[in-house]
């Protein structure tokens, strides 16, 4: 089962950085979320939620504008 699992990683790599990156974002971005709303609202400039916030922003710009655009050019 994990030796198929891996043999599938390999046959594609670029593939598979991408979604398990993607994967990886997207806790990054959940449990960054739920610890800034432990914190209570944002003071000041609010530098953290500034950040997850410019993480999701290029998180959906990579997604909706960067992997189309890649897979035209194929």
């Amino acid at each position: 089962m994990i030796a198929d699992f891996v043999a599938r990683l390999r046959a594609v790599p670029i593939a598979a950085v991408l979604e398990l990156g993607s994967l990886l974002v997207c806790v990054l971005l959940f449990v960054g979320t739920l610890g800034l709303l432990s914190s209570g609202p944002p003071t000041g400039r609010g530098d953290p939620w500034l950040a997850l916030i410019g993480l999701g922003a290029a998180f959906v710009v990579f997604w909706t504008v960067l992997v189309p655009l890649y897979e035209r050019s194929l």
